[in-house]
């Protein structure tokens, strides 16, 4: 009842606080509802990128991976830095120059209106289908099980599963529809700081756990009884081999902190370049401590359950299972307000960039070209709460899939590599036509498919088929692996043959007038004098952590 109590009493609070944040804002206007009023602080964009990026599927997903693999997951945060300074220093300060509020706006001014539609169509089909369902499910298991709803309530885990959806699916709405992104901005910001102190006391009472009271115990234990699992370097049969980092791993990670509207939109609402770059840098710094997080409570798990200490039945059960072991009782409540938190903020978030791309992007340029901002911002608003409702519906029908974290990873490759190629090249050149983003985005989009869904199942099968009737003995990882190329690999792949179309397409159909930016001056665009030191001081940390770990 105590840890109910106190994860009623800190959500309000958040609202409460946030409610207050707020009431100055006129979110009656396009730039005041979607961007916060161009007024968000480097404080408030990292605590926001940090709570919009973590959530349950992240949070159990990753120190699942870790139990079983060990630090070599720890790509997936530690390289976001890199990728963040490249946003910091590069793409953020041409975002604001041109006065965006979503990334297609300027896919418009670069190529034409079409091409801004169909990647708003691309990114408003993924939030839908993939990421808001992914969500919603992976947060109510999360809290159904912290809480045993089914018991609390008396009723099937299916039943219960249902409740925690639609409770999380109508709080994250009430925050995003009606609140706008300043709403969720600082929502975000105080569960950040929650998180961060949540998230940290999981691996430090873990580390007192099995070091008898002494952190320094804790950690010369883990490393000398499981030193495979200090390793960053993976095989070729490793989810993340350590040969995909310079290839799809860090194409991934500039399109999620660089392109995706769900993420970047924070650093959109910067009240000027500084903060924008500082907010982000700041962001930075906090995903290398990201490993402490969603990496080092799945290795701790997996020395426990190795010594009789921890009973896991499956990775993905790692996380709650030590939780539950070396939490003190007073401590629970709070962290499941907090998780809670992050799980609102992730959905929140994405829904919030929906109703942005749709009023924009669909409804003002489509729709009704001549709509007023007060009218964008309602049909915005209207079509938020369609899809809320409609991923409130499809949510507990993703119970069927193996493994929630491998859907979600695999389907966003649909989109994400298109989108990253034709903005790179929309900056890096200046007469490539629109045509040429058009076939890069369906092309990209259509291989990807046919790679991942056709050809990758049936490598994978004639190669599994093939060792079986040799009658050698085999190891199935290894065989997927070696059978077909990662898909990290495939997405480079894929990038570097979309680029070479459109530059094709560019050398033999080039546009008559060369692009050339304008400055819409809604910002101060003076860039931090710091950025370029901070930036090169991260990249350095990043690579030095990588060096230890080898």
């Amino acid at each position: 009842m105590l840890g109910i109590i106190s994860f009623i009493g800190f959500t309000v609070l958040v609202a409460v606080i946030s409610w207050s944040a707020t009431r100055k804002t006129n979110e009656s206007t396009s730039e005041g509802y979607f961007l916060g009023g161009r007024s968000l602080t480097a404080g408030v964009i990292a605590g926001s990128l940090l709570l919009t990026n973590l959530s349950t599927e992240q949070i159990v997903g990753l120190n699942g991976a870790a139990f079983t693999e060990g630090i070599l997951v720890m790509a997936w945060e530690t390289l976001a830095a890199i990728a963040m300074v490249v946003t910091a220093f590069f793409l953020l300060p041409r975002y604001l120059k041109s006065g965006l509020i979503t990334i297609p706006q300027f896919l418009a001014e670069r190529f034409d209106t079409s091409t801004k539609t169909l990647t708003s169509i691309l990114f408003l089909s993924g939030y839908a289908i993939v990421l808001l369902p992914t969500i919603l499910y992976s947060g109510s298991l999360a809290i159904s099980g912290m809480f045993d709803i089914p018991s609390l309530l008396g009723v099937s885990k299916e039943v219960a599963l249902w409740i925690c959806v639609w409770s999380i699916g109508i709080i994250g709405s009430i925050y995003a529809v009606f609140g706008g992104l300043k709403a969720v901005a600082v929502s975000d910001s105080i569960n950040a700081i929650g998180l961060l102190i949540g998230g940290i006391l999981i691996p430090l009472f873990g580390l007192l756990y099995i070091g008898d009271n002494s952190l320094v115990n804790g950690i010369e234990i883990l490393q000398n009884k499981i030193p495979n699992h200090f390793n960053s370097i993976g095989d070729s049969s490793a989810s993340v081999p350590f040969a995909t980092i310079f290839t799809g791993m860090m194409l991934v990670q500039l399109f999620y902190w660089g392109t995706n509207q769900q993420i970047i939109q924070r650093a959109l609402g910067a009240k000027n370049l500084k903060e924008g770059q500082k907010g982000l840098l700041l962001g930075a710094f906090i995903k290398i401590l990201g490993p402490l997080i969603v990496v080092l409570p799945g290795i701790i798990a997996y020395y426990m359950s190795t010594q009789g200490m921890l009973e896991v039945g499956a990775p993905d059960e790692a996380y709650g299972a030590l939780v539950r072991k070396i939490l003190p009782k007073e401590f629970i409540g709070f962290f499941a307000a907090v998780l809670f938190g992050a799980i609102l903020s992730s959905f929140n978030s994405v829904l919030n960039s929906s109703v942005t791309l749709f009023g924009i992007d669909i409804y003002k340029e489509h729709i009704k070209p001549e709509a007023n901002e007060k009218e964008v911002v309602k049909y915005g608003k209207t079509f938020g709460i369609l899809l809320a409702i409609a991923a409130m519906f499809i949510a507990p029908f993703l119970s069927s899939l193996e493994s929630i974290f491998a859907y979600l990873q695999q389907v966003n490759g649909v989109y994400s590599i298109p989108i990253l190629t034709i903005i790179f090249i929309g900056f890096v050149t200046k007469k490539v036509p629109a045509i040429a983003a058009k076939i890069g985005l369906i092309t990209g989009s259509v291989l990807y498919i046919i790679s991942e869904f056709f050809l990758r199942p049936d490598c994978i099968n004639t190669a599994i088929e093939k060792a079986k009737s040799s009658g050698l003995n085999f190891n199935e990882e290894i065989i997927k692996a070696e059978a077909y190329p990662h898909f990290l690999h495939v997405m480079a792949i894929l990038f570097v043959l979309n680029t070479i179309i459109m530059l094709l397409i560019g050398r033999f159909y080039s546009k008559k007038v060369a692009y050339e930016q304008q400055e819409s001056k809604q910002v101060d665009v003076t860039p931090w004098q710091y950025t370029r030191h901070v930036g090169v001081f991260i990249c350095i940390i990043v690579i030095l952590i990588y060096i230890y770990f080898s």
